[in-house]
């Protein structure tokens, strides 16, 4: 499914809703509906499990979102987290520079697959899709431009070059989408942080920052959990919280948003052992993306070419959204980056002793960082499929069972005969057991649908067969079949067809 069907099935099914929407909305800020925040709390439940409950070395922690101003000056977010901004000066629309030649690039990239498909027509089942591409004079054209100007763009980005990311732009002579003028400024820098005042004085010195990431935080709890939890070196601490970034054009629905919660696991290593740690973790988060098995799911790693100045290693987890390959989760050896800045800038040691050497050092950083919103949407695009069902269409959400934001729908078939008081009966007997659902309006085929819809894998319904025999239909979401089973042991065969 494209990505406008699954952002209208999230508001249709109650997963996710503009914020604000009454008023018109707020750009790129987005509330999770009674269904949404079910399957988002149990994505952060699965997650703090595998990551946290399964590893001996590994704690956790919930630091506050406002620091002290110095923190962001030491981990180099006030004078480097920026991105290039430019304006259209008819238009007045704001844009991110890069973005724009992004843009052009992917035309040039629509030329070549339209190419492709007239030579596909034109040759048909002789066609050879390897030679056309390195032998046709227009893809190898529209390849080389591609080539050069990602080069060129990797290179003003690496150098922070805005002049060079404006001479780009004047020669692709791109436009503004809304305008359709060349009319630029110059290319500037934009700090993507939020900042507030605390207290009632407005002055720089009551200036703070809503937080852009939530790794510094472990950071500078380092020590506070390190000698509280009496871990010793290799361990890690894990955080789920929100953090907010200040986007200057933030778009694909919650792929990229302005307050969004992350799940990072920042792994303390000897200095020498992190590039080893590096690959146990880089295998391990694919191994726990595959493992969700989603009924449609398509991962790969992409390692970073152009490092960040505080790392030695970086790749990401990527996964294939409908709008291509695009970045899920971060693994990264930050060398111990952080905890020397905030030592220097605190004046405050922030060195492990390790016993076994009779030694101090800094820790170098292993860290996994896994956006929870872009985890969620994955997790949507990974399992919204359509079926036909004989001469029927139907909408199913094939979640992982454990995810699902209800676990069982207790159906009667109609409202009246005393089915639905016996199906209240059931109700109240597993509602403390499962993630149950009571619902009785509509036929029972509607109810089915909408329960496969949100993505219920179980659905009891109790018939007039039941009044007398005791025993209720249990119907699977993604085969569709139905067994009878009695009510006694209703509670048994749900927990083996869960798994749990």
């Amino acid at each position: 499914m494209d990505l406008k069907q699954i952002i209208s099935h999230c508001k249709e099914y109650g997963f996710i809703f503009q914020s604000s929407e009454i008023y018109d909305g707020l750009s790129a800020i987005y509330d999770y509906g009674p269904f949404g925040v079910e399957l988002k709390n149990n994505i952060k439940a699965h997650w703090w499990k595998s990551m946290v409950q399964e590893h001996e070395n590994i704690v956790g922690i919930d630091s506050a979102i406002f620091m002290h101003p110095s923190i962001w000056k030491a981990s180099g977010h006030v004078d480097a987290f920026n991105d290039p901004l430019i304006d259209n000066k008819d238009s007045k629309k704001r844009y991110r520079a890069d973005s724009l030649i992004e843009d052009e690039l992917s035309k040039y990239q629509q030329k070549i697959n339209k190419e492709i498909k007239k030579a596909e027509k034109r040759f048909g089942e002789n066609f050879d899709l390897t030679t056309f591409q390195t032998t046709n004079p227009r893809i190898l054209k529209y390849n080389d431009k591609i080539a050069s100007i990602q080069s060129q763009l990797e290179h003003a980005l690496k150098n922070n070059n805005m002049n060079s990311l404006k001479k780009i732009i004047d020669e692709l002579e791109i436009r503004c989408p809304i305008s359709g003028t060349s009319n630029w400024t110059d290319v500037r820098k934009f700090n993507l942080m939020f900042d507030t005042k605390m207290g009632a004085v407005s002055n720089d010195a009551s200036k703070l920052y809503l937080r852009p990431e939530t790794a510094q935080g472990i950071f500078v709890n380092f020590l506070n959990v390190q000698k509280s939890a009496r871990k010793k070196i290799p361990f890690g601490i894990a955080q789920i919280g929100k953090a907010f970034r200040n986007e200057i054009v933030a778009r694909q629905f919650i792929f990229r948003m302005r307050e969004f919660e992350q799940m990072e696991m920042q792994f303390f290593v000897k200095p020498g052992d992190e590039i080893k740690w590096y690959d146990f973790w880089k295998d391990a988060r694919m191994k726990w993306h595959k493992n969700l098995n989603l009924h449609l799911a398509d991962y790969k790693f992409h390692d970073h070419a152009n490092l960040a100045h505080y790392a030695n290693a970086a790749c990401d987890i990527e996964f294939r959204f409908p709008i291509g390959y695009k970045e899920l989760e971060g693994i990264h050896s930050r060398t111990n980056y952080d905890l020397s800045q905030h030592q220097e800038f605190s004046n405050k040691k922030l060195s492990y002793f390790d016993a076994e050497i009779n030694d101090s050092y800094l820790p170098y950083v292993v860290e996994t960082s896994v956006g929870l919103d872009r985890l969620f949407l994955s997790i949507l695009c990974g399992s919204l499929v359509e079926e036909q069902v004989k001469n029927d269409q139907r909408i199913v959400l094939k979640l992982p069972p454990h995810l699902a934001p209800v676990s069982v729908a207790i159906l009667p078939l109609i409202k009246k005969d005393g089915l639905n008081d016996k199906a209240r009966t059931v109700f109240n007997h597993l509602k403390s057991k499962f993630t149950c659902h009571y619902e009785e309006k509509d036929s029972i085929g509607k109810r089915y649908r909408r329960q496969d819809a949100i993505g219920t894998p179980l659905c009891v319904t109790i018939d007039h067969d039941t009044m007398h025999s005791e025993k209720v239909t249990l119907r699977n979401r993604d085969t569709m079949d139905q067994v009878h089973v009695s009510i006694d042991n209703l509670e048994t065969v749900i927990k083996e067809k869960l798994g749990i």
